[in-house]
C-alpha cells in the first residue's frame, strides 16, 4: 500500500520574483551546457543554480557545484526569495502544451510519497539507471537536504475518481501559480482541506505507483533515506527523509505522451559498418527507402529504422520469424521485454553485431529526429537507430512483470519543470 502525504512545499516568493518564467527550468538530465548557461543568464534566481550548478575549474571537495547549491538554497530561504508554505499541502498541477499541432493538458498531484524499496512492489520502476547520474543526484541531496525536482509517477484511476476530485477543487480554488514558458503553461492550486486530503489519500493509497521519469532521483532518495536512518537511529515514521516528492498522474490522462529515445553512434571502424548489413540480414528483413521520402517522425510498429547503413537511405529492419532472438537475450527477462525494439537494439545490434558492450561516450540518446538527422548530415555520427514509442500499457506490463527496460527507453513529453515546488527533507511531515 502506497502512503502519500501533503507537505509544506517551498516556493518562490511571487512578491519578489514577479516573473516565474525566468526562474524555472527543465530537470537536469536534459539540459545541454548551452542551455545551462542560458538559464544562468536568464535570472540570478533561476533554479538551475540548485538543480544543475556550473562546474568551475578550481572546484574541490569543499567548494564545488553542490556546495554552491547548498549555500544558494540557504541564502534564498534567508532572503525570503523562497518561502515555505505554512501548512502541509497537496498541490494540484496542470501542464498545458502543444504536441503535433494539438493542444493538450496533463493533470498531476504533487505529494510526498513514502519511500518503499523495490522488492516490496509498492512502487515499481520500468527502466534501468546509470551509477554516475545517481551519484550526482545523491551529492546534491546530501548538500541541500531537499528534493529540488519531483519524480514523475503514474497510477491507475478507475472511474477517474481522483481526477474528478482534483477538477472540482480547481474550480473552487484560487490559482497559486500561473506561468507560461514558450508554448507550455504551468498552473498550480493548493489543496489542503482535511476532507480533500483524506479522500485523495484513500483513493491513491491502495494503488501501485509506477515511476515514469525520475528513476535516478527515486533510487537516490532510497540511498539518502538509509544514510539518514544510520545517523538518526530511526527506521520508520513520518520524518521527511522517509518520503520523496512526486507528481502523480493517472494512466488514463489524455495528456500522457511517450516519445521514443533514438540511438546515434560514432567511433565505429569502416570495417564494422561495411560488415553490419550482412549481419543484420541474418536476423532481419531489410527494406530501403530514400531519405528524402522517409517520414522520420512517424512510428513503424515492430521495426527499427537505420540511417547511415546505406547512402541517402533509411533502412527498415523487421525481425525474421525464424530469427533466434531468444538466444541473444540475457536470461531472466520477461516475454514482453524480449519483444521490445529497444531490447533488440541493445542486445542483438549494439552488443552482438556491433560489439559495443562498453559505450565510451560514443552513443548519443535523443527523442528528436531532427537532431538525429542533423548529426548524421554533419558527419558527427555514423549510424542512427530510430526507435518507436511505447504505449503506457507496455510500460506498465514490463513493471508488473518485475522487469526493467534498458536505460533511456522512454521520454515522457514534456518534462516536468523544476522550480514550481520544492520539498525539504528535514523535520517531520
Amino acid at each position: 500500500m502506497a502512503e502519500i502525504s501533503p507537505f509544506q512545499g517551498i516556493r518562490y516568493n511571487q512578491q519578489i520574483i514577479k516573473d516565474l518564467a525566468s526562474v524555472i527550468c527543465p530537470p537536469y538530465d536534459i539540459i545541454t551546457p548551452e542551455e545551462q548557461k542560458r538559464y544562468y543568464e536568464t535570472s540570478e534566481y533561476n533554479i538551475i543554480r540548485l538543480e544543475h550548478g556550473m562546474v568551475l575549474p578550481d572546484d574541490n571537495v569543499s567548494n564545488n557545484k553542490h556546495s554552491r547549491s547548498r549555500d544558494t538554497f540557504k541564502k534564498w530561504l534567508n532572503d525570503n526569495i523562497l518561502q515555505t508554505d505554512a501548512s502541509p499541502t497537496f498541490y494540484i498541477y496542470e501542464q498545458g502544451f502543444t504536441y503535433r499541432d494539438t493542444r493538450r493538458k496533463r493533470l498531476g498531484l504533487i505529494a510526498a510519497v513514502m519511500l518503499e524499496p523495490w522488492e516490496k512492489r509498492v512502487i515499481l520502476p520500468h527502466e534501468n539507471t546509470t551509477p554516475q547520474s545517481k551519484s550526482d543526484r545523491l551529492d546534491l541531496m546530501r548538500a541541500c537536504n531537499a528534493n529540488i525536482s519531483p519524480v514523475f509517477s503514474l497510477y491507475d484511476d478507475p472511474g477517474q475518481r481522483v481526477t474528478k476530485l482534483m477538477h472540482e477543487k480547481m474550480r473552487q480554488s484560487k490559482l497559486l501559480i500561473d506561468v507560461t514558458v514558450g508554448n507550455e503553461t504551468h498552473k498550480v492550486w493548493k489543496a489542503n482541506e482535511p476532507e480533500f486530503v483524506q479522500r485523495i489519500s484513500h483513493f491513491i493509497s491502495p494503488k501501485t505507483i509506477y515511476i515514469a521519469d525520475g528513476h535516478h532521483r527515486y533510487e537516490t532518495a532510497l540511498t539518502y533515506q538509509e544514510e539518514r536512518h544510520k545517523i538518526s537511529g530511526s527506521q520508520s515514521g513520518y520524518e521527511a527523509f522517509n518520503f520523496v516528492m512526486m507528481t502523480l498522474v493517472s494512466f488514463a490522462d489524455s495528456g500522457l505522451v511517450v516519445l521514443p529515445v533514438h540511438r546515434v553512434i560514432r567511433g565505429l571502424s569502416e570495417q564494422t559498418i561495411s560488415d553490419l548489413e550482412s549481419k543484420l540480414n541474418d536476423y532481419f528483413e531489410l527494406q530501403s527507402v530514400s531519405l528524402s521520402e522517409a517520414k522520420l517522425d512517424e512510428s513503424m510498429v515492430n521495426t527499427i529504422r537505420v540511417l547511415g547503413l546505406q547512402k541517402d537511405s533509411v533502412v527498415t529492419l523487421r525481425l525474421r520469424q525464424s530469427a533466434p532472438i531468444n538466444e541473444v537475450m540475457p536470461p531472466g527477462h520477461s516475454e514482453a521485454y524480449q519483444k521490445l525494439d529497444i531490447s533488440m537494439f541493445e542486445h542483438l545490434i549494439k552488443e552482438k553485431l556491433l560489439g559495443l558492450s562498453v559505450e565510451n561516450g560514443n552513443i548519443l540518446y535523443t527523442p528528436d529526429t531532427k537532431h538525429v538527422k542533423s548529426l548524421m548530415e554533419d558527419g558527427q555520427y555514423q549510424l542512427a537507430f530510430l526507435m518507436n514509442p511505447l504505449p503506457v500499457a507496455t510500460i506498465k506490463s514490463i513493471s508488473d512483470s518485475n522487469d526493467r527496460m534498458p536505460k533511456k527507453s522512454t521520454f515522457f513529453y514534456p518534462k516536468l519543470p523544476t522550480g514550481l515546488v520544492l520539498n525539504r527533507l528535514d523535520g517531520k511531515l
